[in-house]
């Protein structure tokens, strides 16, 4: 009897992952680790802090984004005072590779752009897996709203990249724990309190909509974000949206070279803004950079919005 051996020819095979390989979801893609990385490089101050918190400074050969807008605070340098700032701000595909990188963790508008060199596919031939921010798939595809889940979201992948699930899911536990607990004991109005998120911006305000992280924190604390129907994450909005809704507060992001207080000066004292219902009664909540982005330091966050919300 003939053994008969199909034709081979034209069919492609591809590659098993290897036994004991982890495969996490980042935005729309499937990303397969055979091994942890051992030379990561994160972009911005709240995705190193996420890095950080896990405890993965020594699988770390440097970081970037974070001196050419922002400045470290003393607890923040202290956790990468052995690491070297590669670019003060995004870098370019040159730095990473030159680095002798093996895992890149950025996201869109946080270290990478669309359609720029830096991306997960120009990175891919070099030997740097990428990891994406939760928040910042909406810049490529659609996403639910945004939520405490997507922070915690990303802890647990860093979690399962990283080989260290258990530490990552204590983590996240301890935070939901707390949360929770916070939330049960708050005192909010009978209402939502209608807030307003002021980034940047004098001529078109910059604020947090739909998908950025502080509708989740504002939420949390007892209000509303009043850009909650504004389909984006962080992008500009006009003037005329925000005196229309009336913001009973204003939370104010605190970086760059225009200071939380002259923000807030330039509110008050512009007669545009005159009738808005937090300028009229001085009620202004400042949330530094890395308390307004996703990670660890967002639930002290949300107490601070609390306090802010409430206390009057």
């Amino acid at each position: 009897m003939k053994t008969i051996i199909p034709a081979l020819v034209g069919l492609t095979f591809l590659a098993a992952p290897a036994l004991g390989a982890t495969t996490v979801e980042s935005c729309n893609r499937s990303v397969t680790f055979d091994a942890p990385p051992k030379a990561a490089i994160s972009n911005d101050v709240n995705l190193t802090e996420m890095m950080l918190v896990l405890g993965l400074a020594d699988r770390m050969v440097g970081y970037t984004g974070i001196s050419g807008w922002k400045t470290l605070d003393e607890e923040m340098r202290e956790g990468v005072e052995e690491l070297p700032e590669l670019s003060a701000k995004y870098p370019t595909r040159e730095v990473i590779i030159g680095a002798d990188a093996d895992f890149f963790f950025a996201g869109w508008n946080y270290g990478m752009k669309v359609g720029g060199e830096v991306t997960p596919e120009t990175l891919e031939p070099f030997g740097v897996k990428v990891y994406e921010l939760t928040e910042s798939c909406i810049h490529i595809g659609p996403k639910d709203k945004v939520s405490m889940e997507d922070m915690y979201n990303d802890l647990l992948n860093l979690g399962l990249i990283f080989d260290i699930e258990e530490k990552a899911q204590s983590l996240v536990d301890g935070y939901k724990v707390e949360l929770a607990a916070f939330v049960k004991t708050l005192e909010t109005g009978d209402s939502p309190l209608r807030v307003f998120v002021y980034d940047s911006g004098e001529d078109a305000p910059f604020t947090a909509g739909r998908y950025a992280m502080p509708t989740a924190m504002i939420e949390a604390a007892g209000g509303v974000n009043i850009m909650d129907d504004f389909e984006k994450s962080w992008a500009t909005v006009n003037w005329e949206a925000v005196i229309e809704r009336d913001p009973e507060v204003i939370v104010i992001v605190n970086y760059g070279d225009v200071t939380a207080e002259q923000k807030i000066d330039f509110m008050k004292s512009n007669p545009a803004f005159a009738n808005i219902d937090a300028v009229k009664n001085d009620r202004f909540v400042v949330l530094e950079y890395v308390e307004a982005t996703p990670g660890p330091r967002n639930i002290k966050a949300i107490k601070k919005l609390a306090a802010g919300f409430w206390s009057n």
